[in-house]
């Protein structure tokens, strides 16, 4: 049981990181091109992991680890920052903030597929049920005044979760922090190139906010938030601690009305405070807590 409230409180904590992602992006995109942030952001994470992971003197992964490192390097340094930069060239983050709601779904599907869990019926119900109410209010919104951001949304909540379940089950074997290291250690060639050729011509001229982004996505979103995500997930199993991003989407309007000075309607705040009460259900029926290796 110890375990297991540890697990949901390291969760707790990689979500409210994650939660000022989106904003974060805005604020950088406005003024960075998305490959050039996706890139930087993680490269600068991957150089900050490499120094980590040789002062304290990692292991290396073994063949079958360094495969699963792929995907997660796939769907978490690469696929869904990239995703979301496109996205939010085209939506304002809280728009894209609702969207979110749909992650613990995917987390607990690649949970299953991926990390061999099985969450009982009354868990699908409730996760399924906070995944409609997020896609019932998109659909209200007028998917078709932006539908290239919202299906860039989609994809990127689909390649994250995979991401998300996968590193968590390597998490059990590597330590959590090691996981997203080892990831971003191995992107790291493809991403200093790819910041290398998408370099900006006026660098001198991006602005304050455009910089606070930047190093947000880069410290917190890219490399301290998943310390505490994937020992969460590992600890508190994938699909149900993955429920706790059904919270993300509050605390990311709040941040996005704050910094970002976006509207955040009354539907938005609604559709919130009711995936919150699915998190509460989802939390009842959740599987049980996998093996950990450490």
């Amino acid at each position: 049981m110890g375990k297991t409230h540890s697990g949901w409180g390291n969760g707790f904590i990689g979500m409210l990181i994650f939660s000022g992602s989106l904003p974060a992006t805005r604020l950088a995109v406005m003024e960075f091109e998305p490959l050039f942030l996706t890139g930087a952001r993680a490269s600068i994470a991957g150089l900050l992991a490499l120094a980590a992971l040789a002062l304290f003197r990692q292991r290396r992964p073994n063949a079958a680890q360094w495969r699963s490192l792929v995907l997660v390097a796939l769907g978490v340094v690469l696929g869904f920052p990239l995703l979301t930069a496109l996205a939010l060239q085209q939506v304002t983050s809280a728009h894209s903030m609702v969207f979110m709601g749909l992650l613990p779904l995917s987390t607990a599907i690649f949970g299953v597929l991926r990390g061999g869990e099985r969450p009982q019926p009354s868990f699908w119900f409730f996760s399924l049920l906070g995944s409609a109410l997020v896609i019932a209010f998109a659909l209200s919104q007028g998917l078709g005044a932006s539908w290239r951001g919202d299906l860039l949304m989609l994809v990127a909540i689909a390649v994250c979760g995979l991401g998300y379940a996968e590193g968590a089950k390597l998490s059990r074997a590597l330590g959590g922090w090691q996981v997203i290291s080892w990831a971003l250690v191995l992107s790291l060639p493809a991403m200093l190139l790819l910041a290398g050729l998408r370099w900006p011509a006026q660098l001198t001229e991006v602005g304050a906010g455009a910089w606070l982004g930047l190093a947000y996505v880069s410290v917190f979103s890219m490399l301290i938030g998943f310390v505490f995500w994937y020992r969460g997930l590992a600890q508190g199993g994938i699909a149900a601690v993955g429920q706790l991003q059904l919270l993300q989407p509050f605390f990311g309007l709040t941040l996005a009305a704050g910094l970002l000075h976006e509207a955040v309607s009354l539907g938005m705040v609604g559709v919130t405070l009711a995936v919150i009460l699915c998190v509460v259900g989802a939390r009842h029926f959740a599987p049980a807590m996998p093996a950990v290796a450490r």
